[in-house]
């Protein structure tokens, strides 16, 4: 059994808003174009084009619908998958080998491959099903926060991020200090109730999710509706100006 180190105060991690990401899967597939070549090399893929292809993925996203309830609209949650770094990460502590890791400096779980027998205790120990097992390597992968890449001194500052998180395009994913209270990801997160998953199991995850915002109803919709004819009374160089620009 691996031993966690005491808890750190640094705690790098990753807040995913909900309400801004549309699931086009950029941050899956930048993940993949980046891990195939880093420390967590190869992510390897079995019948790529065949009829049943499946292989290594760190980041998987999923949607979902949601039922129309209390005079909300109907929507679709996306809701992107990876490691969460927990604080009391079970996946370290029911590895008998000291494969599965928690680093001590910055809270990242990581995986050393060299030590991995590819038991799957880890997989099973994780009820957010963020590890990978590689068929043709033998061994357990995860994300790794792209740790080759956000200490990487030889690359500009501002890409010193995950490359899910410099890759999405509707800026839904955010990475930073969440021990931190005055930085900007930890500010994000109080300003916007973020949350983590399953709190009762007590495993602390670092990584925060933002809910989605209330939709706009019907009725505020008939509100504007209503405003916009009320455009009408106004003076009659403004009702030009409105005319205008409404074309």
């Amino acid at each position: 059994m691996t031993m966690l180190p005491p808890p750190s105060k640094k705690k790098l991690g990753l807040v995913i808003d909900l309400d801004t990401c549309v699931g086009c899967h950029a941050c899956a597939v930048a993940c993949k174009e980046w891990n195939a070549g880093g420390i967590a090399a190869p992510l390897t893929d079995e019948n790529p084009y065949g009829a049943d292809p499946h292989g290594v993925w760190f980041n998987r996203v999923h949607s979902y619908t949601i039922d129309a309830l209390n005079e909300q609209p109907e929507t679709t949650l996306h809701f992107p998958r990876s490691c969460l770094h927990c604080e009391q990460a079970p996946c370290v502590t029911v590895c008998p080998t000291g494969a599965s890791y928690k680093r001590a400096e910055d809270g990242i779980v990581l995986v050393d491959e060299d030590k991995c027998i590819g038991c799957k205790l880890c997989s099973w120990a994780c009820p957010y099903g963020a590890r990978e097992y590689s068929q043709v390597e033998g061994v357990m992968k995860k994300c790794t926060l792209c740790v080759d890449r956000i200490y990487n001194e030889h690359i500009p500052e501002e890409s010193r991020k995950p490359a899910c998180v410099q890759a999405c395009p509707t800026k839904a994913r955010h990475f930073g200090d969440l021990g931190d209270e005055e930085s900007d990801i930890f500010k994000l997160v109080k300003d916007r109730g973020g949350v983590e998953l399953m709190p009762e199991l007590g495993y602390q995850p670092v990584n925060r999710y933002l809910p989605q915002r209330e939709r706009r109803t019907g009725q505020k919709q008939k509100d504007v509706k209503e405003e916009i004819l009320e455009a009408e009374k106004l003076p009659p160089m403004l009702r030009w100006l409105d005319r205008v620009l409404s074309r």
